[in-house]
């Protein structure tokens, strides 16, 4: 009998199974910390990608074969989302379908071999094709690995893991806007190679990433519903062994076991109904948080740039030293404030950061609108309000991730990333890339107006139908749909 039609024959049946509390009982160990950082990386590249974007605005500008304008500029901005929106829909459905490892090496495959044909490109159409390219590949890497890091992350550490992990993308940031500085600068590169060669730090990354990844095995809670328990069972005794070599001590198992069918894939039909009947209200609370800080950050990180030239006269080539504050209040946000979304709770932080993240943009689009700022102060104003907004988008990637059931947790993380930056991420960058073309300072408050507004309906939501699943087991925060009647 081949491997696959044994496979066949075990499906439909019904078996007993203590992996996933003998996965949340594990003390943190060496093994977590490499996989954070072999999978966590993926939003170092989105952070790369989304500050060169906005680093080499300038540059793309001046391009003798582009010549992009700032209608332009936003473009490129929401085709790199549409983009990811396409890869997380795509991705994630063939996450959940043929296992999380092989999905987060073909789109870490597609992110390389895009980003690289970015520095290549030509005329505009390649160049919004191959970021359209770069952006499947992002989307697609957000599926799989927010799905692999949830299902191996012990549940007492899950919120600050997941944060942190998420905090990475502001790392990402820092190096695109130092890569930029330096590649941007006339006495070093500059000109039309410099930006071109911005790209290439992306796809070398990417090399780096691919190797780390080569020793990661497949999620066992994947491995366990598809009727793999064997294989399932010898990862967590790796991982447990790894553990007591390195003089752990492993505590009993107390979380109860689970009766569970295999099955090899979920009906279309049992997806929808459980994401939008069974699970409606947290299908409301997903979209909404992850609409509203897709609309956030990216109408205004894509546009960061522009708003520096137009408006404080910075140098393109400078544009960078901006970006480096930015991105460490930002990554500041989830590492410091991480830990409370495990000991206050889900529910509070959440609705806590948003409400903050959006009273705060508005107060500060209103001292732009007036003039109050110089291009110092402006720069510290928004370092302190993505403090608390990185640690809010953060969060609604953990909320959509941990409160849907195993069987469907890549392609719910695929839909509502989809729905909300599409909806956000997509309209984001091009509504201000309008506003900013105007030259007009009071059309560019509309902007932040709105993007205040989306983020405190969003803490409203949040603090009225939020769940509050911190230190939960993923299984009792949301019951497997092959999970066996007792």
């Amino acid at each position: 009998m081949t491997r696959q039609q044994a496979l066949k024959s075990e499906m439909g049946t019904v078996f007993e199974t203590d992996l996933p509390a003998r996965l949340d009982r594990l003390p943190w160990g060496r093994f977590h910390t490499l996989l954070v950082f072999a999978l966590g990386i993926t939003w170092l590249l989105d952070g790369l990608e989304v500050t060169l974007a906005g680093s080499v605005s300038g540059a793309l500008k001046n391009s003798p074969e582009l010549r992009m304008s700032n209608f332009d500029i936003g473009l490129a901005g929401g085709v790199y989302i549409a983009g990811a929106v396409l890869g997380a829909l795509l991705f994630g459905w063939l996450t959940d379908r043929l296992g999380r490892r092989k999905l987060f090496f073909i789109t870490l495959w597609l992110y390389i071999g895009a980003t690289a044909a970015t520095a290549f490109s030509f005329s505009l159409e390649t160049f919004l094709l191959f970021r359209f390219l770069t952006g499947m590949g992002i989307g697609g890497e957000y599926t799989a690995i927010n799905s692999t890091i949830q299902e191996f992350t012990p549940a007492r550490f899950r919120g600050w893991v997941d944060l942190t992990i998420n905090g990475t993308f502001w790392l990402g940031a820092a190096l695109g806007a130092g890569g930029a500085i330096v590649l941007l600068d006339p006495q070093v590169v500059g000109g039309d190679l410099g930006w071109r060669l911005c790209f290439g730090i992306g796809a070398a990354l990417g090399l780096i990433i691919l190797v780390m990844r080569l020793w990661l095995p497949e999620s066992p809670r994947w491995l366990m519903i598809h009727g793999r328990h064997d294989e399932a069972r010898r990862i967590v005794e790796g991982i447990e062994a790894r553990l007591r070599d390195t003089g752990h001590t492993l505590p009993a198992v107390t979380g109860p076991a689970l009766r569970l069918h295999a099955r090899d894939h979920t009906p279309l039909g049992e997806i929808f109904h459980t994401l939008f009947v069974s699970y409606r209200r947290r299908a409301l609370v997903g979209m909404t948080l992850l609409t509203a800080q897709a609309f956030f950050y990216n109408a205004i990180f894509f546009t960061y740039a522009l708003v520096l030239t137009d408006f404080y006269q910075v140098p393109a080539e400078k544009v960078g030293w901006y970006v480096l504050p930015l991105a460490l209040g930002n990554f500041c946000g989830p590492l410091l404030l991480g830990r409370l979304f495990d000991v206050i709770g889900r529910r509070v932080m959440i609705s806590a950061t948003y409400a903050i993240s959006g009273v705060l943009l508005a107060l500060s689009g209103y001292a732009f609108q007036q003039g109050w700022f110089d291009v110092t102060q402006q720069a510290l104003a928004w370092m302190v309000i993505f403090f608390f907004a990185s640690a809010a988008a953060s969060s609604a990637y953990l909320t959509v991730a941990e409160t849907f059931p195993l069987e469907i947790r890549a392609l719910a993380i695929a839909v509502f990333y989809a729905f909300g930056t599409g909806l956000g991420g997509i309209i984001g960058p091009t509504l201000f890339g309008q506003l900013i073309q105007t030259q007009q300072r009071g059309s560019l408050l509309i902007g932040y107006l709105i993007g205040a507004g989306l983020m405190c309906a969003a803490a409203l939501v949040q603090a009225v139908w939020g769940v509050a699943a911190e230190r939960q087991a993923l299984e009792a925060v949301a019951r497997p749909l092959s999970q066996a009647e007792d």
